[in-house]
């Protein structure tokens, strides 16, 4: 099947304007984003859960496990908490002072093969690969476009990294400041009501451009309403 690719060139003609999120002190600033799909439509979309993973996920470690990933026309989607990784490049935001479980990797990588910056990315973690779901059979991989809802925000971004193969429901600190979640790695993220949805065969290349990402996802999303 075809790749749905966005470069760097393609992502910077028709752009849409951005609406800037709040942000902790000292913060630099990231933009949530939505605009002709809003998070009312997509969450009727995918009120309905046909489920293509094998079982099902734990949101935390020895939780029971409640979370199937769904799959429709397009795209899979699953409903979790977020938990915030702050993982990647050491950043004000983001260091073994400020986060306890902090390391400096990432799964995906920049294109100068650096780790991602989880403060200024929009990006979600996916459970790496076992017998509950194989999300590379499902085509996705680093660089897949994603959608994060939370409430009435829409935050578009990437896949960016892999955490424990039985837990679901993480994405980087960009991400929660973006939807208006505290994206404290300690004391912040939240307990339910955030849906994600990642757009299959996609790619965004470099995956680090976030402006890409989110005019990519902008059209996938509106793509998704249409085949569904």
């Amino acid at each position: 099947m075809r790749t749905r690719t966005l470069t760097l060139a393609a992502a910077a003609t028709g752009a849409a304007l951005l609406a800037a999120a709040a942000l902790p002190a000292g913060a630099a600033p990231v933009r949530a984003r939505e605009g002709a799909v809003s998070a009312a439509d997509l969450l009727a979309e995918v009120a309905t859960c046909s489920q293509i993973s094998r079982g099902r996920y734990s949101l935390d470690a020895a939780a029971p496990a409640t979370v199937p990933v769904c799959g429709k026309s397009g795209a899979v989607f699953w409903k979790a908490d977020m938990d915030i990784d702050c993982d990647g490049q050491v950043t004000t935001a983001c260091n073994t002072r400020t986060d306890p479980w902090f390391q400096n990797q990432t799964s995906f990588r920049q294109s100068d093969g650096r780790p991602l910056n989880s403060e200024q990315l929009p990006y979600i973690v996916l459970p790496r690969a076992s017998d509950i779901w194989k999300y590379a059979n499902s085509g996705i991989s680093g660089g897949s476009v994603a959608a994060v809802i939370y409430g009435d925000k829409v935050e578009y971004g990437v896949v960016g990294d892999t955490g424990p193969a039985e837990i679901i429901g993480e994405a980087s600190y960009a991400t929660a400041r973006a939807l208006g979640i505290n994206p404290d790695p300690v004391t912040g993220g939240v307990r339910s009501g955030v849906t994600y949805i990642v757009f299959t065969d996609s790619k965004v290349s470099p995956i680090e451009d976030h402006s890409a990402a989110a005019s990519l996802g902008e059209a996938l999303a509106q793509e998704f309403l249409e085949d569904n």
